[in-house]
């Protein structure tokens, strides 16, 4: 991993509300993982992480890596078809709650059904396809966008884009992960 820039933010997000921001370059799927191992210790209950990219961008492998650095049960997968999966700690941490919202067409009037809103507080709650859908949640967010070589391409690269937004992800350093 290197980091790049540090000025590019998440998509509609308005620069006041941005507290932190990193960019980096991913050049394999070990190295998402890896990055999702060095953020889980950012991480704390009550956190919500926003995972934006293409299909194929590697939102679950980096989520697989949170898991991996939280210290959860059981394997995580993509949770396309069944929504959400709840991780229970195996070493006394927050819960991980990985939720898919690619098939959900609503905003947050549809997630509500997941209960999320409930999980929150206790566990670090991962939305892969969140964009619109969860910002309402809370006011502090980690908005993490992955961007992939398009095209027939064997090119591994990802430019990886986290903002911290609110206050508590003032003063994280997003770029030491």
């Amino acid at each position: 991993m290197e980091a790049a820039h540090p000025s590019a933010t998440a998509p509609h997000i308005p620069a006041a509300d941005v507290a932190a921001t990193a960019r980096l370059t991913v050049h394999a799927p070990e190295e998402m993982q890896d990055l999702g191992r060095a953020l889980a210790g950012l991480l704390r209950p009550g956190d919500l992480v926003m995972l934006t990219g293409e299909l194929g961008a590697g939102k679950t492998t980096l989520t697989r890596g949170l898991g991996e650095g939280l210290g959860v049960r059981g394997a995580v997968t993509s949770p396309t078809f069944v929504i959400a999966r709840v991780h229970p700690s195996l070493t006394g941490g927050p819960a991980l709650v990985h939720v898919d919202a690619y098939r959900l067409g609503g905003g947050l009037d549809e997630m509500e059904d997941l209960d999320l809103d409930v999980s929150l507080p206790d566990s670090v709650v991962v939305v892969e396809w969140g964009e619109g859908k969860v910002e309402d949640l809370t006011e502090d967010r980690l908005h993490v966008v992955i961007d992939r070589v398009v095209g027939d391409t064997d090119d591994d690269r990802r430019q990886v884009t986290l903002t911290g937004v609110g206050e508590r992800w003032a003063g994280v350093d997003l770029a030491l992960v």
